[in-house]
């Protein structure tokens, strides 16, 4: 079954910072966990054949659409998630995180993106509560406005949408 539903916040509503810009256009931040790195090779019945530079170029252009920068970064490495999540947490108009197996793990990770002040938006390509019974538990759904999972790599482009509605973004939908 493919999810994809927004859900209510405990957080305040969202207000864009006035200091939130890269060339003067404001950033939606792009977060991806451990193993992303090997997408288009790793299970690729599950995961399909893009790779994450393909995922990156999509999210860039579908920012661009919006007149958003998109700011792609992976890791493998779980403090270093929690490292960006913290520079990111209040100078973002959103947060679209695919967390990998930490989505699952990572209490950590979770505390940080509670702290993030613009929508979090979480990204699985495969869905989740379709595969095995460890991967129907997500931490980071517990924080996050909504949850896209299922879509393939078009739920990056589909959660930059949703920043965009939240953001208050009116611009016409992408071609």
């Amino acid at each position: 079954m493919d999810q994809t539903y927004p859900r209510q916040s405990h957080r305040p509503a969202f207000a864009p910072q006035a200091d939130v810009t890269t060339s003067g256009r404001s950033v939606v931040a792009v977060l991806n966990g451990p193993n992303l790195n090997l997408l288009g090779t790793r299970n690729p019945e599950v995961y399909g054949r893009d790779t994450l530079a393909d995922v990156e170029r999509r999210c860039e252009e579908r920012a661009a659409s919006y007149g958003l920068v998109a700011d792609c970064r992976q890791s493998n490495h779980e403090g270093v998630l929690i490292d960006w999540v913290h520079e990111l947490r209040t100078i973002c108009v959103g947060l679209i995180i695919n967390a990998g197996g930490y989505t699952h793990t990572s209490v950590a990770l979770r505390d940080a993106l509670e702290t993030v002040e613009a929508p979090v938006i979480e990204v699985h390509i495969s869905d989740i509560h379709a595969r095995e019974e460890f991967r129907h538990h997500s931490y980071v759904e517990q924080v996050a406005a909504a949850q896209i999972a299922g879509h393939g790599i078009a739920g990056y482009e589909e959660a930059i949408d949703l920043v965009a509605r939240l953001a208050g973004d009116q611009t016409d939908h992408p071609v």
